[in-house]
């Protein structure tokens, strides 16, 4: 009888304890349970395919680690990243890999083990991958990068001094409709508009191939300046170089050829952009953009060179800045550049190649002033990351304000692209008319 009031005490004791790991159960449950499903469901996957490299990025409320390995015969990438559990987004990632991305062939995507998700790229040929991490900037939350570089670069400089005479071809991308609609599952595609008749001007005389650099501004992870309707500055600008681009092949007077620094829509750190065009020994480089401001009646097109000595105004100096910071936005992963787009970065250019790009901007400044007005009646300077190749006249368009409802309509329309990038050209014609490639480089 005396261990009864003993065994009741006991019994009693250990309903409290379990009561009690129930209740903090079920606390962590409450607590941590859907934290761990937000997780889960913050991660957004995107792909950007181009010759250079595939880029996928991994965006996630939380910082993301990787670790990884190749495989052979078949080649493949083995990726897995700690932290994420397969959600919605990462099972739909497969099927997003296109029929013609350079390097992919498809992707597996599995629950390797319990927060931890692994990625499996069956590859089209060896690839050197750059995985890199991205703190939280503009509109990004933490990302993490996959940059899957070919072992054999691709070079389009190659290709491009091969075929020497300019190819008389279509436009890159000869479809009709809007000119910069996207399609909404496929933010490569863009469509052109019908190319309509440019105004003939004076043939250029010269012996010599001249080779010009286009520059879309921003592209893959950087938009750009986005529009009051919602429209990208990189969509626009890419779809007025392709115009440009094909201006100048198809004319049977012009001896140019051209590089553009972009093709699609995928990001080029601003110093491969510079390392292009010295390895292509352009004669011109023309970055082209289309300009915002916060205050929507801002107005007008502009043209920009390099400054050695501080910017021309506040406002150069702002834009200066705003374009240099692509590559954070972008994402540029600084431990992989190498020796020779570090030194771009660093050098300063000449006396001579400022002159040059003064003269070019003016003559590209006054033809565009017929098209639309202008923002600065004058060429402004800044210090352009872009515009620094030692040798290499360099301008900065800004084509419109995209944050203007009224001139984001005019960049939007066909027309208007078809006239900038007549404009541009009459500019190009008019600056070798009164300035040769060879005497410039005899001067140099």
């Amino acid at each position: 009888m005396p261990e009864t009031p003993r065994f009741r005490t006991e019994s009693v004791k250990t309903v409290f304890r379990q009561s009690i790991l129930k209740a903090c159960a079920l606390f962590f449950v409450a607590a941590f349970l859907p934290a761990l499903a937000h997780a889960t469901k913050s991660v957004n996957v995107r792909i950007w395919p181009a010759p250079e490299y595939t880029r996928v990025a991994l965006e996630n409320k939380t910082p993301l680690k990787a670790n990884h390995f190749l495989l052979k015969n078949p080649e493949r990438l083995v990726v897995d990243v700690e932290g994420l559990e397969i959600n919605d987004a990462l099972r739909q990632f497969p099927s997003h890999i296109q029929s013609d991305d350079p390097h992919i062939k498809q992707v597996r995507v599995g629950q390797n083990r319990p927060r931890v998700v692994r990625l499996v790229f069956e590859l089209k040929a060896p690839i050197k991958p750059q995985i890199f991490s991205l703190l939280p900037v503009g509109e990004y939350r933490h990302r993490l990068l996959l940059d899957l570089h070919p072992v054999i670069p691709h070079d389009p400089i190659a290709a491009l001094l091969e075929k020497g005479a300019p190819k008389k071809d279509a436009l890159a991308s000869p479809q009709t409709g809007n000119p910069v609609a996207q399609t909404q599952n496929n933010p490569q595609v863009i469509r052109m508009a019908p190319k309509s008749g440019g105004q003939t001007v004076s043939k250029l005389h010269t012996n010599s191939m001249i080779t010009i650099v286009l520059d879309p501004g921003h592209g893959g992870e950087d938009p750009g300046a986005i529009g009051r309707r919602g429209s990208r500055e990189k969509d626009i600008v890419l779809s007025i170089a392709r115009r440009l681009k094909a201006k100048i092949e198809q004319d049977p007077n012009l001896k140019m050829r051209v590089l553009m620094t972009r093709t699609g829509d995928y990001f080029v750190p601003l110093g491969e952009r510079v390392k292009k065009a010295e390895a292509a020994k352009a004669d011109l480089f023309i970055s082209i953009h289309a300009d915002a401001f916060f205050e929507k009646k801002a107005r007008g097109a502009s043209v920009f060179a390099l400054s050695e000595k501080g910017a021309s105004s506040a406002a150069a100096a702002a834009l200066a800045k705003r374009e240099n910071d692509a590559d954070l936005i972008g994402g540029t992963n600084l431990k992989g550049l190498d020796a020779n787009v570090r030194k771009v970065l660093l050098n300063l250019s000449t006396d001579v190649q400022i002159k040059d790009s003064m003269k070019l901007g003016k003559e590209v400044l006054g033809e565009i002033g017929d098209i639309n007005a202008l923002h600065r009646g004058r060429v402004e300077q800044a210090g352009f990351a872009v515009l620094k190749a030692p040798d290499i006249p360099s301008i900065l368009i800004e084509t419109a304000f995209i944050s203007n409802p009224e001139e984001e309509a005019k960049l939007l329309s066909g027309d208007y692209q078809e006239q900038v990038a007549d404009a541009i050209l009459k500019g190009i014609r008019k600056y070798f008319a009164r300035n040769p490639p060879l005497t410039r480089k005899d001067m140099t």
